[in-house]
């Protein structure tokens, strides 16, 4: 008897502030990396498939993004530039 199948992993790469192009607020979006592992007797052998996808914290809608454009807000983060939001640009409010 043979037992395999998938299990899926999902990691959170960064929390950043962005334009949500659902609701229209400037919120913090999750960057998340989604896995699919084939398992075999358990064990997880190899990836199947990997997603990106960020998450609005303010609706909860969520939007897929490529490697590319995951990896380029990733870095963003870390340098700390803190407001290139990703879409539409964040309004200027002046008072």
């Amino acid at each position: 008897m043979i037992i395999f199948g998938t299990k899926g992993y999902l990691y959170q790469l960064a929390i950043l502030t962005l334009v949500c192009g659902q609701c229209g607020n400037p919120a913090a979006h999750t960057l998340r990396k989604r896995v699919t592992k084939f398992t075999l007797f358990f064990v997880p052998l190899f990836p199947i498939s990997t997603k990106y996808l960020t998450q609005c914290t303010f609706c909860g809608a969520e939007q897929k993004v490529t490697k590319e454009q995951a990896e380029q807000l990733q870095t963003q983060s870390a340098g700390d530039q803190g407001g290139q939001p990703y879409g539409q640009p964040e309004q200027q409010h002046r008072f």
